[in-house]
């Protein structure tokens, strides 16, 4: 299928159990604040669960042959788009209740940008997470090959006007 952003390679699917972390991880902070204590309540019995369910409908994660493509957000909508060429790392990040929901984070860190925060894109949930990052770390391949044979042929071409330029003096200078 064929995108603005180019072929779509692979939709990453996320983890229903996702829901039920974001419930639990909010619950967390707000258990730990004082002021959150009688939010508690309110969130886990009402709010969290509306929340957690619109949070998760609006994931999306699409692998195409160029970029990685992420949104998310309610209230505040994030869309981030990051070239493949640009991804220097992808790894997981486990904690102990990231690993009693059976879920795994990945984190992909990016070239340029000028803090910690836009280097990286964070992924939580995604199913088959090895696998997804498998896929990303040989398209990136597959586009660098792409590209560095692109390269090649541009620098024979200029190779080759060089020479044509070359033979033209020679004739030039054997005809007077």
């Amino acid at each position: 299928m064929e995108s603005i952003e180019g072929e779509i390679i692979e939709k990453a699917t996320f983890n229903t159990i996702l829901k039920t972390y974001i419930l639990f991880y909010v619950s967390f902070f707000l258990l730990i604040s004082v002021i959150g204590i009688p939010l508690l309540i309110i969130w886990f019995f009402g709010v969290g669960q509306w929340y957690s369910r619109h949070y998760f409908e609006k994931l999306e994660c699409t692998l195409t042959d160029k970029n990685l493509k992420f949104k998310k957000g309610i209230i505040v909508q994030i869309e981030k788009t990051i070239p493949l060429e640009n991804i220097q790392d992808i790894s997981f990040i486990e904690g102990p209740l990231l690993r009693s929901f059976n879920l795994c984070i990945l984190k992909i860190e990016t070239a340029g940008g000028s803090s910690d925060y836009a280097n990286t894109m964070r992924l939580v949930g995604i199913v088959d997470a090895p696998a997804f990052r498998l896929k990303v770390l040989e398209q990136r391949t597959r586009l660098k090959q792409i590209q560095l044979v692109n390269n090649d042929q541009s620098l024979l071409i200029d190779i080759k006007s060089s020479l044509l330029r070359i033979e033209d003096l020679l004739r030039e200078k054997n005809n007077k």
